[in-house]
């Protein structure tokens, strides 16, 4: 974030043909945080945001990917870090001014039941999953204006539904799900105009998702959409584009929702 200005005007750096065109200053103005913005989800979210014209800051442990659009900032940060949190927010509020969008993308897929997942391993999912997605709520919301905002935190089809190889993994999106709810109350009892929504993925077409299978012999990629009524998986873009709904003033009626976007997995 180094050399932002408040009155810097950036363009998008997208090509504004498609379907978006129409739509490009729909988050003008806006300022976006989203966590976990090196890949996937991620990464496809804050593009989709700065396209639509938002200032976007994506932040992630990993350095800045090559496919990050060139008018997204872009911050290192440990989401499991209180302080980096705090770091992370008070550097965008000397640049931008406050926040108005947080989206808490970060996540880590474990595999283990009862008794081979370690209570090492157990706390580190615990620890990315749901304590990094507390740490954003709390260290943001206060920075977002008296107009309000929108948080949208990653949940997934594994946190409504058991999996009994994937006991950290589900136990910790199930968690996500509730702490939204939690989030959005809250807010919305404390009149802040903040609204919180989670979003729950199935099987997203991510390097999370296959470094899993690489690592997972016992089970194959066709055998997990086959349990899926639509039997594909999902594109980041996809997700992405539900995200920035939830973001944006169409949902202006939407809080404390979870929405399944996962082929029909959950049905």
């Amino acid at each position: 974030m180094a050399g932002i200005r408040r009155d810097e005007v950036h363009g998008t750096g997208h090509d504004m043909s498609g379907s978006h065109a129409d739509a490009s200053n729909m988050f003008s103005g806006k300022v976006a945080i989203v966590s976990g913005g090196a890949s996937g989800i991620g990464l496809a979210t804050a593009n989709l945001l700065a396209e639509l014209g938002a200032r976007v800051i994506a932040t992630d442990i990993a350095g800045r990917p090559d496919g990050l659009g060139r008018t997204v900032d872009f911050m290192s940060h440990d989401v499991t870090d209180r302080d980096a949190w705090r770091a992370v927010g008070a550097r965008t509020v000397a640049a931008l001014g406050h926040v108005d969008i947080l989206v808490n993308c970060v996540g880590v897929l474990s595999e283990g039941n009862l008794k081979t997942t370690s209570l090492a391993e157990w706390r580190r999912v615990i620890a990315i999953n749901v304590e990094g997605t507390f740490n954003g709520c709390q260290a943001i919301i206060p920075l977002m204006p008296p107009s309000g905002g929108s948080i949208v935190n990653m949940a997934s089809v594994s946190g409504s539904r058991g999996d009994a190889n994937l006991i950290a993994y589900t136990a910790s999106k199930g968690a996500v799900v509730m702490l939204t709810r939690e989030v959005a109350l809250d807010c919305a009892r404390r009149g802040t105009n903040i609204r919180c929504n989670s979003v729950s993925p199935g099987v997203v077409d991510t390097a999370m998702i296959a470094d899993f299978f690489a690592a997972r012999p016992s089970a194959t990629l066709p055998e997990w959409l086959a349990s899926q009524p639509v039997a594909r998986t999902i594109a980041p873009a996809e997700v992405a584009e539900l995200i920035v709904f939830l973001s944006g003033p169409e949902a202006s009626f939407v809080t404390g929702a979870d929405f399944p976007i996962d082929c029909g997995a959950s049905a």
